[in-house]
């Protein structure tokens, strides 16, 4: 949908559902600069506090876990309590997590805080989605959810820009601190802004009426038992378990791995990481439409999404030279590549999902690979800590994992489900 068509349903039907959508824009860039602060300061606290490889492995790994466990419930949390409760608990929970890294002194103390941090945080997207879904009807929904997915790489834009400025002027603690009290700012707003539609004084009843303008759907729901008969929902699980991990290696090592291939510090690491986050949001919008683009040209759906991943999981090949690039702009490019890459591979991977299941399911598909996903990345972030301590900090070994996780997850993909066929699930009762 163009600017133009909002402008002119906005018109007849009021808009106020997308102040509802920037909210959602806010609080996941919050989510994604309170995750990354680490990263960022990770060289910094090292050599301050003197952890080893593994240790840092095991500190980053127990963010994952704990978002892997979080988000099996985070969606029902949101379903019995309500978006409203829900959702600000889940930032409020966050928040103090993110803050609590400035009183780390240890290890342990730092991973105590990921963990906090990661449960916390796995309420951001079950939330978000679960707010598109009340507040819009479903040909807006998938723009929508569009536009507020996109703070995840304004997150991490702002966030190499943000962070190293504190922290000269005024150390790490306040970095962790001040980043950390976004959250409750956005929670100010949430709270004075967000009801029900059909509760809320600013929507009138031509927007309601939009808002409810779809067929109205049974509630029901599939077992993850039932679901995981089905070679569909394995490929799928499968994909994000084997490719999830390398966008957290990217967020949690790629200023490690700058600062100790090219020497970049603190006051440097803002450029290149922006540099490659703003290269992974030209993939993400092109990724996302070149696989529509196919099928409108005539091509299968099966077709289409999987020529579009191959071509994703071929751009990110090359990423195995980053270690031996001759330059620290070489290497950006590269990573940058790989990064763009990722989130085209992501936008199709996620839509694998809505092509093999009915909608009664997804929500349990996408929390299935959600989980697996988080799995991966907590084996990843331990693995890579012993590998660098145990060879002495050469990176090679990662970025060949990393350039060939695609191309082999594909493979597997297209053993598990060759023709793209829809799951066939026994009829469901309405509850």
């Amino acid at each position: 949908m163009t600017a133009a068509v909002i402008e002119r349903v906005g018109a007849r039907v009021g808009r106020y559902r997308w102040t509802i959508c920037a909210l959602l824009f806010f609080a996941t860039t919050i989510n994604y600069i309170d995750r990354q602060v680490l990263g960022i300061l990770a060289p910094t606290l090292q050599r301050e506090i003197g952890w080893s490889e593994a240790q840092y492995g095991a500190i980053v790994s127990w963010f994952t876990l704990a978002y892997a466990i979080g988000f099996l419930g985070a969606g029902r949390i949101m379903d019995r309590f309500g978006t409203r409760a829900g959702y600000g608990v889940s930032i409020v929970v966050w928040s103090l997590a993110a803050m609590s890294h400035a009183f780390a002194r240890t290890a342990g103390g730092f991973s105590v805080a990921r963990a906090a941090l990661g449960f916390g945080e796995s309420g951001n997207f079950p939330g978000a989605i679960k707010t598109v879904a009340e507040w819009f009807p479903s040909r807006e929904r998938a723009f929508a959810t569009g536009i507020f997915n996109a703070g995840s790489n304004v997150g991490a834009i702002i966030a190499p820009a943000l962070v190293p400025w504190i922290t000269l002027n005024w150390g790490w603690r306040w970095a962790f601190i001040i980043t950390g009290a976004f959250g409750f700012l956005w929670l100010a707003a949430w709270l004075s802004i967000y009801r029900r539609p059909d509760e809320h004084p600013r929507v009138g009843a031509e927007e309601l009426a939009h808002i409810r303008s779809d067929a109205a759907e049974p509630v029901s729901a599939v077992s993850w038992s039932r679901l995981l008969r089905h070679r569909q929902t394995w490929a799928f699980a499968i994909g994000k378990f084997m490719t999830d991990p390398i966008w957290w290696f990217y967020l949690y090592w790629l200023p490690k791995f700058l600062d100790a291939r090219y020497g970049i510090k603190l006051a440097q690491v803002a450029a290149p990481l922006i540099a490659i986050y703003l290269i992974a949001d030209v993939g993400s919008v092109f990724g996302g439409w070149l696989s529509g683009a196919l099928i409108k040209r005539g091509w299968s759906v099966n077709a289409a999404r999987k020529v579009t991943l191959l071509i994703a999981a071929l751009l990110i090949v090359p990423t195995m030279l980053a270690p031996k690039a001759g330059g620290l702009w070489v290497a950006v490019s590269i990573v940058g590549l790989a990064a763009a890459a990722h989130q085209w591979w992501s936008a199709n991977l996620f839509t694998l999902s809505s092509d093999m299941f009915p909608r009664q399911a997804l929500g349990s598909v996408v929390g299935i690979g959600g989980f697996a996903g988080a799995i991966g990345g907590f084996l990843f972030q331990r693995a890579t800590g012993l590998v660098l301590e145990a060879n002495g900090n050469n990176y090679t070994p990662i970025f060949l994992v990393c350039g060939l996780a695609y191309v082999s997850a594909l493979l597997v993909i297209h053993l598990l489900a060759p023709r793209l066929a829809r799951a066939e699930l026994p009829a469901v009762a309405a509850r």
